[in-house]
């Protein structure tokens, strides 16, 4: 078996085929791009092209170091010019029918020592290489969009697939500065097998009109630190695309979180399948551009209709580290702020976290000594409830309990003034329940904070039915002036966020209890593949694997679905007392402070 691997050949000139030829090219491989499209070829010389002057333009390349990987790039619409490749990579539309086709011509046409790559991310590479003479090497080199830019490869063995093989394209994604990850013959393999039931989840809200697909997007960027929000990526990826791959992961998890959400297959079936038709989640300034245009679905500038109330006192109920966040959030905004605890000792304990965490800001030049003294003092500690009694909005940020939020609520009912606006910062429970604790559920709303409240921006307003329009239009007022990012969102399990983070989580340690990858391999697959700021794990283990067990359990009821049943290994860490990064133990250990 060839394992030199200088000469290449890409079979496909769409976006991928195109940003693969690339990077083969700038790191001195021998690349012939076919493509049976003499305007693709066309397309992808001058994609090529552009793309290298800019790197020239930005210092990440030389100018000779361009017009020598141009020159190693050379077009064809006949698919023999492949006959000197060692290694021949197919990025052809995916379907059975076309990479098949393609693997019995390579057959005829390539040595018997050349390696064929199937760039699939969501067919079966070992029905692919059962169609070969020469199923021993045939593999899966799943590359991620934009090729140049991501630094993950999947290298897929099928039971078939020769080591040799495997080693080679291992080492060549090193050689291109790219990070290999080796995995197995199953749908969507790592990266989008997490990627796509996610992002299946997110077209189901929207098409439930659970949310906005404005709010979905920005949900998901703010709250969880993602490039790209779900249905945004949906459209880069292709809506057509995203619906194959749901599809082959259906055919074999049957689980119904893989079953393509139908606003995928009307969207497709009426040729609005993202970018590159110009429309799909949202409407593009032309086929395959980039910049967003407004439609029929955008939202007005003035979506929140009616006046809201007059804030300017706000009152925290809470002593740890949200209920101090969000206090130091409306100081720093201008509010002033009563921060109350159920002693005066925890109060001014709580304080005195906000008074460091300022001065933190100074250090770090984020904020001057004048403005750190001015939101302080802004801020009372108090150790009850009762001094509430002016404030004209009561944030609750206490423990994650039904019965200890029903409590404190009843007992702001009692202390708050009529016209106080009372906002639980529950993550995943019924808010309605909560508001019914009081006389006036009319006057309670959701507003979830993100952690650390200081630093994330976006905060989940959860209206209940019971809610009235003017104490919406309040809290969206409010946000607005503490310079958070509000997304509207209906009281159900989980809200916009966890809702999509939870079930995603729940499913990669699923894919570790089946063997089927290492937690690293994942976390990496995650990074690199998705541009999650953290992998699975790693953040499975700061959130606290008892507080993840505990909202995949509230999900698993609220919907009822089997597929977001509770990982057995989840349930079993927790039990054993292995709960992330606090208790030093969780799906990995951590030095003990």
């Amino acid at each position: 078996m060839d394992t030199s691997l200088s000469t290449i050949a890409v079979v496909g000139l769409g976006t991928m085929g195109t940003g693969i030829a690339e990077v083969l090219a700038l790191a001195g491989r021998e690349v012939i791009g076919i493509d049976i499209s003499e305007a693709a070829a066309l397309g992808a010389v001058a994609a090529l092209e552009a793309s290298t002057a800019r790197a020239v333009g930005r210092g990440r390349i030389t100018e000779r170091e361009r017009t020598d990987a141009l020159a190693r790039f050379r077009t064809s619409d006949d698919l023999g010019t492949a006959a000197g490749a060692e290694l021949v990579i197919e990025v052809v539309p995916e379907t059975y029918e076309i990479k098949q086709q393609v693997f019995r011509e390579l057959d005829a046409i390539v040595s018997p020592t050349a390696i064929l790559a199937t760039g699939t991310n969501a067919l079966s590479v070992t029905r692919l290489a059962a169609e070969s003479q020469h199923p021993e090497r045939v593999l899966g080199l799943h590359f991620f969009n934009p090729a140049p830019a991501m630094k993950l490869v999947e290298v897929v063995s099928s039971v078939l697939t020769a080591p040799p093989a495997v080693e080679a394209v291992t080492a060549l994604a090193r050689e291109l500065g790219k990070e290999p990850v080796a995995v197995g013959d199953r749908p969507g393999f790592v990266a989008d097998g997490l990627l796509f039931g996610y992002l299946n989840q997110a077209a189901a809200m929207y098409e439930a009109n659970y949310a906005s697909r404005e709010d979905i997007d920005a949900a998901m960027r703010l709250g969880c630190g993602l490039p790209m929000g779900p249905l945004a990526l949906l459209d880069l990826i292709g809506i057509d695309t995203a619906r194959t791959v749901l599809e082959a992961m259906y055919a074999e998890s049957h689980d119904r979180l893989h079953a393509p959400a139908p606003v995928l297959g009307q969207l497709g079936s009426a040729g609005l399948t993202g970018r590159k038709a110009g429309r799909g989640f949202y409407t593009y300034d032309a086929p395959g551009g980039q910049a967003v245009v407004p439609d029929a679905l955008t939202p007005a500038a003035d979506a929140v209709s009616g006046a809201g109330r007059e804030v300017a006192s706000v009152g925290v109920a809470g002593s740890g580290t949200m209920a101090s966040g969000i206090a130091e959030v409306f100081a720093k905004a201008g509010y002033d702020v009563v921060l109350a605890a159920r002693s005066q000792e925890k109060a001014d304990v709580a304080r005195g976290r906000i008074a460091k965490s300022l001065e933190r800001s100074v250090t770090k030049g984020r904020l001057t000594a004048e403005a750190r003294d001015e939101t302080l003092a802004r801020i009372t500690a108090a150790g009850s409830l009762d001094a509430f009694a002016e404030v004209d909005l009561a944030v609750e940020a206490v423990a994650e309990d039904l019965e200890i939020k029903r409590q404190l609520f009843a007992a702001l009912d009692k202390v708050c003034r009529p016209g106080t606006v009372l906002a639980t910062t529950t993550s995943s429970l019924p808010v309605v329940a909560i508001a019914r604790a009081t006389a006036r559920p009319e006057d309670v709303i959701g507003m979830h904070f993100f952690n650390p409240a200081p630093a994330m921006k976006l905060v989940e307003v959860v209206r209940t039915v019971l809610t009235a329009d003017d104490v919406h239009a309040t809290v969206r007022a409010v946000c607005a002036k503490i310079r958070k990012h509000p997304v509207d969102c209906g009281d159900r399990a989980g809200f916009i966020v966890n809702a999509l983070l939870f079930p995603y989580l729940n499913n990669a340690i699923k894919m570790v209890e089946q063997h089927y990858a290492s937690l690293d391999d994942i976390d990496a697959a995650m990074r690199l593949g998705g541009g999650y700021p953290m992998g699975p794990f790693e953040l499975l283990d700061v959130v606290g694997l008892d507080v993840s067990l505990a909202i995949e359990k509230v999900l698993h009821k609220e919907f009822r679905d089997p597929g977001l049943a509770p990982a057995p290994l989840l349930e079993h860490l927790v039990a054993a007392g292995c709960l992330g990064r606090k208790t030093g133990r969780g799906f990995r250990e951590y030095a003990r402070r």
